[in-house]
């Protein structure tokens, strides 16, 4: 098939969360499937066009947008045979840094900026004589596209056989916007409706790409079925029940090239399910990165995340400190809320023989959590998919964490005196719940070390690379094409 996927970022070029690992990665998972690929993506400032060897694509791209036209350039890089990635120039919307906000809110005009790059991408396919049977559009930034693609008069009806498949990533996201953008973007008044984009008297970008999408995909079966009800659907279940047959969870990969401790080139020491040694390695050399004392015998837990409630933080908060009275140890890397990079920054000060701390992010520290501690801690409210988890598997660290998507996906909750587990799971969203299973795993720990050994052969004998899911989006793409012939 032909596929365009567009999204506000992908990794290499822009990456703020985990929407960039997804959409870059599966934008080169469908090339080496055979598809046909192009990625778009905005060319915003930080993105280094010589780093990347971009050339001009298109010199003078017209985007007719509801009550104006704006022009703008399209750069594009060859990636293989397979894969074009092309980025949308327009600096009056793209020459920003940081992507979406000025570090306190978010831009007054994004509705604009995101609105403009779901109408430019689909015009520089046309410029580029680029015909998708699949459009993908990722989260509200890119969900006009199938608003756009159902309803816009195209030169030729150049995507009138082109189906649209939406990816929700985070619901929580869905792009509220004051209703006097309608004339901007194209939308007549009849389209101002509860059913498609109304919301509260203004818009919701994310609510009308579900009415207009051919199909609605979630990054986990379980995230899938939370979304379908309250509070996991944030207002919009009816709307996402409406269309329930055309829901599908799909969990995500990773990128087992840069994941994989038998080659992973950031971290002291390799190692396999055959022979843990390289782990022991990774261990002590996190100890030392963090100042800790060096002792394998101790348990050593990892936190690598966005500093934020949604991720459990304050309820790691609520309990740290009686933690840290514990034989254990714990490290965190991460950025986020004020308050509480500010709690997690002043622990190491406090305990400094049991807690290190590094506020901001670092790759290669990422890696290295992952590869060197024995646990790693993950009590989010809710988590479509998450990927830290997934990496903790990959280096046989098993994650802590609470039943929700993805997470509930992918974790098997260990059974004391059975070959079940890889993990420690918790259901109530509460200080008590996190801690008495950290304490679960540290009793496991000292009490049970050959089921954790067990747990942790299993874990590195799972598969997360995106085989699996690869079949699962060409058989929803397939669908959305079936779709899309019903639609009148």
């Amino acid at each position: 098939m032909k596929i365009l996927i567009t999204a506000s970022e992908a990794v290499p070029y822009i990456k703020t969360g985990g929407l960039a690992d997804v959409t870059g990665t599966l934008a080169v998972e469908l090339a080496r499937a055979r598809h046909e690929v192009i990625l778009a993506l905005p060319l915003y400032q930080q993105i280094d066009r010589e780093k990347w060897g971009l050339e001009l694509a298109v010199d003078f791209l017209g985007v007719k947008m509801g009550d104006s036209e704006l022009y703008g350039r399209v750069w594009k890089r060859k990636v293989t045979a397979k894969l074009t990635v092309i980025f949308i120039e327009y600096d009056r919307y793209f020459d920003r840094n940081p992507i979406y906000n000025d570090g306190a809110k978010d831009y007054y005009d994004n509705g604009s900026r995101f609105a403009f790059l779901s109408k430019a991408a689909l015009d520089a396919c046309v410029s580029l004589d680029f015909c998708p049977d699949i459009v993908h559009a990722n989260d509200w930034q890119t969900a006009l596209m199938p608003y756009y693609v159902k309803t816009w008069n195209f030169p030729g009806g150049f995507f009138d056989d082109t189906a649209c498949l939406l990816s929700v990533h985070n619901i929580g996201y869905q792009g509220h916007m004051p209703s006097d953008i309608m004339g901007f973007i194209g939308i007549q008044k009849w389209q101002f409706r509860d059913c498609e984009f109304e919301s509260f008297g203004g818009l919701n970008f994310l609510k009308g790409g579900i009415y207009y999408a051919d199909k609605v995909t979630t990054v986990s079966p379980s995230y899938a079925d939370e979304i379908l009800g309250e509070p996991g659907g944030s207002g919009l279940s009816p709307y996402l029940g409406y269309r329930k047959d055309d829901v599908v969870g799909i969990l995500n990969g990773i990128d087992t090239n840069e994941w994989n401790p038998k080659k992973d080139k950031l971290i002291p020491a390799k190692f396999a399910a055959e022979d843990l040694s390289g782990k022991a390695i990774c261990k002590a050399d996190l100890q030392k990165e963090f100042g800790l004392p060096v002792d394998e015998k101790i348990p050593l837990f990892g936190l690598v995340g966005r500093l934020a409630d949604q991720k459990g933080l304050d309820l790691l908060k609520g309990c740290i400190e009686e933690l840290l009275t514990w034989d254990i140890q714990i490290v965190l890397l991460g950025s986020g809320d004020p308050e509480l990079a500010a709690y997690f920054g002043s622990l190491p000060a406090k305990f400094p023989t049991k807690f290190g701390s590094y506020i901001g992010f670092e790759n290669r520290l990422a890696h290295l959590i992952e590869a060197g501690s024995d646990f790693f801690i993950m009590p989010s409210r809710y988590e479509p998919c998450g990927l830290n988890q997934m990496y903790s598997l990959a280096y046989g660290t098993l994650p802590i964490v609470r039943a929700t998507g993805g997470l509930k996906d992918t974790v098997e909750n260990y059974v004391a005196g059975t070959d079940k587990g890889t993990g420690f799971v918790f259901e109530t969203i509460s200080v008590d719940a996190l801690k008495n299973t950290i304490g679960w795993a540290v009793d496991t720990w000292f009490n049970h070390p050959k089921d954790i050994a067990k747990m942790q052969q299993k874990a590195l004998a799972q598969d997360f690379s995106w085989k699996q899911a690869i079949k699962q989006y060409t058989a929803a793409y397939k669908a959305a094409q079936k779709r899309r012939k019903l639609w009148v």
